[in-house]
Parts: C-alpha cells; structure tokens; sequence
C-alpha cells in the first residue's frame, strides 16, 4: 500500500460563497464531507490546514486533525506548503492537495493521484482528467490539459484547445484535449520548490496556478481517471445541488 498524505486547504472568507465550508450539507459541514472522502481514501494522514480558529474548533469536533497556517497565503498550495515545511517532511514523501470544497470526490481518485505520482519517479506533481464533453470546450470555467507522449501535461488552458484549423472549432478534436481536475499530488520537494517561485505570466494571464509549474519545467504527469468527481461548491446553487445529490445517493 502507498503511503501519503491528504492536506486539506479550508479557507473561511472565500470570495464567491462566503464560509462555504463550514456551510451545512446534510446536518454536517461541507468540509467534514471532503475530510471523510479523504479519510477513506487510504492516506496514512488527513490534515485540515486553516487560517481560522473557527475552522479549526469545527474540525476538530467532528475528529480531524488541524493545522492553523498564515493567513498571508495566496493559495491552497502555498498552505500545503507550510504545514510540509513547519512538519519537516522528507523530500520524496507524496502529499496531495485536495480542496476543501470538493465532497464529492471520490476516495478511489485521491489514492489514483498519489499512485500516479508514485509509479512515475520522474514526474514531480500528479494530477487527473477526464474526457471533455463537447459543450465543455469552448467553457472558461472548464479547464482543458493536452498532453506530451509520456502522458505529462503540455499546457493547461481555459481557452479551446487544441484548436482545429481546418474545422473552424465547432467540435474539440477527439481525444487530444481532457478536462483537467483540480487535484495534486506533490513530491514535498517539489511543493516547496513551487511555493518558493513568484507567480508566473501565464499563470497569472489564464488564472491557472499550474501554469505556474510548466513555466518552471516542473513535469506534470496527467492520468485519466476512472473515478471523476461530483460537483464541487462555488455557489449557493452548488450547494443545493450536492446536497440533493448526497441525500438522494445518486
């Protein structure tokens, strides 16, 4: 069995949903749905990283282990990054970043990306997609990957690509662009190495902090996955929505 750990990034003043995850889903907070996703994954430790108080006393009522990190972050990773630092983790032990608005993900994906990052000693982060749906390809909110031979990412877009000249972009070209799914496994030694390097003009054109990793030749290994999330919580209709869809089990 592999040994890794979940970090879970949980920050209260999100912008869109204010305190989505302390939001109720189900009699319980959204971020006890993520945790127990992860806690069911497999991983050797789940951590909760907050720059709240109030997060931490919920988490910790519901059994999670916590850390309370800065709240200077920019980024969920920059979080992971402080909780690997301030631990002292050795370079090579596998982490995965799991947002915390994310309960439904599946327990089998969270063990699929830090397996992915294992079995390729090359590949300093790990991530997952799937195959995009044709109404995807031309959604910003959708974020497109294509990939090298070696199944590593090229370049991570929000825009259609790659983009068929002959066809005019009516259809995405088949099975040459996946919609990415925003779950990392890190090496810790690449965690901090990326924590380390200020944001990248790419990055910051597209608003895709992966970018950040292809500009610095960080090696993205991209596995299709079998086991593809359930909506995420952005919005008040998210939460409706994940509601229903966990009390009804569908």
């Amino acid at each position: 069995m592999i040994g890794f750990t979940v970090v879970i990034p949980a920050r209260l003043a999100s912008t869109r949903l204010p305190r989505k995850v302390l939001r109720p889903i189900g009699g319980r907070p959204l971020l006890e749905h993520v945790w127990r996703a992860a806690c069911a994954s497999g991983a050797e430790r789940v951590i909760v990283a907050t720059d709240a108080e109030e997060v931490v006393q919920v988490a910790r009522g519901f059994g999670a282990e916590v850390a309370l990190t800065s709240p200077a972050h920019r980024s969920g990773t920059d979080r992971l990054a402080e909780v690997a630092r301030r631990g002292g983790w050795p370079p090579q032990r596998i982490v995965v970043n799991l947002q915390g608005d994310e309960p439904l993900m599946p327990p089998p994906a969270i063990l699929e990306v830090a397996e992915l990052l294992q079995q390729d000693s090359e590949a300093d982060i790990a991530t997952l997609a799937q195959p995009l749906a044709a109404v995807d390809w031309r959604n910003p909110n959708a974020v497109k990957v294509v990939l090298d031979a070696a199944g590593r990412a090229l370049y991570f877009s929000r825009a259609p690509i790659p983009w068929p000249r002959a066809g005019q972009g009516e259809q995405p070209p088949a099975g040459l662009a996946l919609r990415h799914i925003g779950m990392y496994a890190f090496r810790v030694a690449a965690l901090l190495r990326f924590a380390a390097l200020p944001p990248a003009a790419l990055e910051v054109c597209e608003a895709l902090e992966q970018l950040r990793a292809l500009t610095h030749g960080l090696r993205v290994r991209v596995g299709v996955t079998c086991s593809p999330p359930g909506r995420g919580v952005d919005t008040e209709e998210d939460l409706r929505e994940v509601a229903r869809l966990l009390e009804t089990g569908t």
